[in-house]
């Protein structure tokens, strides 16, 4: 009977095998793992089963030595691999692509089968805000990897804005515009979400024909992939942004200016074009079809005609018309047309949208051709607000991330209430869940939370720490265990805000510290101890936990000191004044050392992202000059608003405005005068221009000991201060 057993399974691993030759849902999953890891190919079998009531289904069992994973397409079947290599290999793929999987040296095998069902057939991922944040210098070999990890996390809705402007470039030179006017129109690469989002016009531009070009071919590659993977890319489709210069080549257009936006000046608004005049309906025939041309359609686009600027009228029947006239115009080239819109502006101008507005504007679409993006659930949840967007079928979203701010946040625990909570009470009008986060950042875990709520797991909670945990440590690890546990229950109850990086990433002011600790610092410092109790650090996850907590902790300190070196300012305490400036000092230096251990927690690999994208040293200058001022003063009133605790940020920039700030409260002390606070921000704004504006190589600090070694000499060095 044994031998008849292993026959059978042979002969089935054979079947499988053929079948994969001509299965593309299996030759996709099977091409995945091999990116993965080659071990992978000898080890997982993959083969298609049917959905489970029309719900995307996994299953996965170990037969004859191999481990098969079953799944009624290719996206399902990632998940199923994912299982797979969270649960029983312990391991955690990351989403950049210059991390290797670290697989155990012999794989496992699955004790018992699996079967799991989704439990909302729509996972969406990523925000507009991402391309600026994290994404605008990528290559292929960094889309490839998260296009992976995007199909391991069940996302099959995923943004898909890459390229447009070349779509832009041939539809406004089309109309008459000249190669010029419309470059200028376009703002620099790491600001075109804003752009798209018709907030600021020409903010750091002209955007070099090269860029153009070169985003063409990668977003057919991006979207070729995700539809490989059973996605459906979500394309733009023209929302009314115009280029003000179509004023003079359509002089009878009702073109109008939108809202002042973030401190912008009148140089760099944006303008709308009347969903109702002839020419709206032409622009957006223009557009759909190049850009169908070009890279296809899956018949849903993002249109979000006012993010977090004032339409022309908040009348309702002007709402409501707007809306009609949008979907008409997209039914018109594309008659299966669905429209994806953000729910952001309800929250961002939500004393504008009043419900009655709200209710107007949504309903100018057909029922179930427009599905709302919930976006910032953990915080707000927009659907209570509007009766559940009066019918219309919408996705429940986890934003987690502002501006890609580096610091420890998340209000987990909280969402995976709410997500249960909606899920209860929505029933088919809550079809999707997802997440918008703004930045990429380091740590992956809240993201991976959500989406694998979209699945029923059934785990509790003490079963998604341990499981977390163990994945992050390599192996089964108590240490591990108890401090994931303790960023769940306590630390990770955050909400993220605007400006929510630590206070050696503020704009220095005196006694006006915009930071607050809003957690129990002694749980956090515990989490350190927990992690720094661990034997050995083997995986790339547990040297960013390390850091992640290391960094937030040294930033409370920060603070701390910051606010006792302010008081003996003005008690005019020079022994204490200089006793906590040396200690900013050296905390400053301490955090830029500990950063330099990840290259992801480095400026030198941002900025080398953007000059290798550039062919000629003047355009890498002017890439360069875009990601430098985009992660520092922004533009408009946003200075800071994308701060990252990073090493070379934050010695070369961020240790230059607290040196000068140090200085200049010095001088004062010594003096015996009052600190000249505007004169000290003269001076300074003088300076991160410069630097803005800067080629020089940045200084940064050194790792010179393994990681957890270095951790625990900071422990023990700030014993008595943490």
């Amino acid at each position: 009977m044994k031998r008849l057993m292993i026959l059978l399974s042979g002969l089935l691993m054979t079947v499988m095998a053929v079948n994969g030759a001509v299965n593309g849902d299996v030759e996709q999953a099977a091409a995945l793992a091999g990116r993965l890891s080659p071990r992978l190919a000898d080890k997982v079998v993959f083969q298609t089963i049917e959905a489970d009531h029309g719900k995307d289904v996994f299953t996965l069992e170990s037969q004859g030595g191999k481990v098969v994973i079953g799944g009624n397409n290719a996206g399902s079947m990632a998940v199923g691999l994912n299982r797979y290599l969270n649960r029983y290999c312990k391991v955690t793929v990351s989403w950049y692509a210059d991390v290797p999987v670290e697989l155990p040296s012999v794989l496992p095998g699955v004790p018992f089968p699996e079967r799991v069902t989704a439990r909302v057939p729509q996972r969406f991922f990523l925000n507009y805000c991402t391309w600026g944040y994290t994404m605008p210098f990528w290559k292929w070999r960094d889309w490839e990897r998260l296009i992976d990890w995007m199909a391991l996390n069940g996302v099959n809705l995923p943004l898909a804005i890459t390229g447009q402007e070349a779509v832009w470039y041939n539809v406004w030179t089309r109309l008459g515009m000249s190669d010029e006017q419309v470059r200028n129109y376009f703002t620099g690469p790491a600001y075109l979400p804003w752009h798209r989002m018709a907030n600021i016009d020409g903010w750091c531009g002209p955007l070099p024909k090269e860029w153009l070009d070169g985003q063409t071919t990668l977003q057919q590659r991006i979207v070729e992939r995700e539809r490989a993977l059973n996605m459906r890319p979500v394309l733009p489709a023209f929302a009314g942004h115009v280029p003000g210069a179509l004023r003079d080549l359509f002089p009878k257009a009702d073109i109008k200016a939108l809202g002042a936006w973030a401190g912008f000046d009148e140089r760099y608004r944006t303008y709308f074009l009347n969903s109702e005049d002839p020419l709206y309906s032409r622009i957006q025939r223009m557009f759909l079809e190049e850009q169908t041309r070009l890279f296809g359609t899956d018949h849903i686009y993002g249109i979000d005609p006012f993010n977090e600027v004032d339409p022309p009228s908040f009348e309702p029947d002007y709402l409501n018309k707007v809306s009609r006239h949008i979907y008409e115009s997209l039914t018109a080239v594309d008659p299966e047309a669905e429209w994806l819109q953000m729910a952001w502006f309800l929250y961002y101008q939500r004393e504008d949208y009043t419900p009655e507005r709200t209710r107007a504007m949504l309903t100018g679409v057909p029922q179930g051709k427009m599905t709302m993006l919930d976006y910032y659930c953990e915080y707000k949840e927009m659907w209570r607000d509007h009766d559940g967007f009066y019918g219309l079928p919408f996705i429940w979203c986890y934003l987690g991330n502002f501006g890609g701010n580096t610091n420890v946040q998340g209000r987990v625990k909280e969402a995976g209430k709410r997500i249960e909570q909606a899920l209860a009470e929505c029933g088919d009008n809550l079809v999707g869940i997802g997440s918008t986060l703004e930045g990429l950042d380091v740590q992956q875990f809240p993201y991976e939370y959500i989406l694998e709520k979209a699945w029923n797991f059934g785990k509790t909670d003490e079963q998604v720490i341990n499981e977390l945990a163990d994945r992050h440590a390599g192996h089964e690890s108590e240490p591990a265990r108890q401090a994931w546990k303790l960023l769940y229950d306590s630390v990770l109850d955050i909400t993220p805000g605007n400006f929510a990086a630590p206070l050696p990433c503020s704009y220095p002011a005196m006694g006006k510290d915009s930071r607050t600790i809003k957690y129990n610092t002694d749980d956090l410092l515990a989490v350190w101890d927990y992690l720094l109790s661990q034997d050995e650090v083997t995986t790339d996850a547990m040297d960013i936990d390390l850091i992640w907590v290391g960094r937030q902790l040294l930033g409370d300190l920060f603070l701390v000191e910051k606010q006792a070196m302010d008081k003996a300012y003005k008690e005019r305490d020079r022994e204490a004044f200089f006793a906590h400036s040396d200690v900013l000092y050296e905390i400053l230096s301490d955090m830029d050392n500990l950063n330099s251990h990840h290259p992801r927690a480095t400026l030198a690999h941002w900025l080398k992202q953007a000059r290798a994208l550039g062919s000629t040293p003047k355009v890498k200058d002017y890439y360069e000059m875009n990601a430098r001022r985009l992660i520092t003063t922004w533009g408009g009133s946003l200075n800071d608003y994308a701060c990252r605790n990073w090493s070379g940020l934050l010695w070369d920039y961020y240790g230059k405005r607290w040196e000068n700030y140090i200085r200049e409260v010095t001088v004062a002390v010594l003096s015996g005068r009052e600190f000249d606070e505007a004169s000290y921000r003269t001076a300074t704004d003088k300076f991160q221009e410069k630097w803005v504006t800067s080629t020089e190589e940045v200084v940064q600090g050194t790792a010179d000991e393994d990681l957890l070694t270095h951790c625990r000499h900071l422990r023990e060095k700030y014993v008595f201060r943490l």
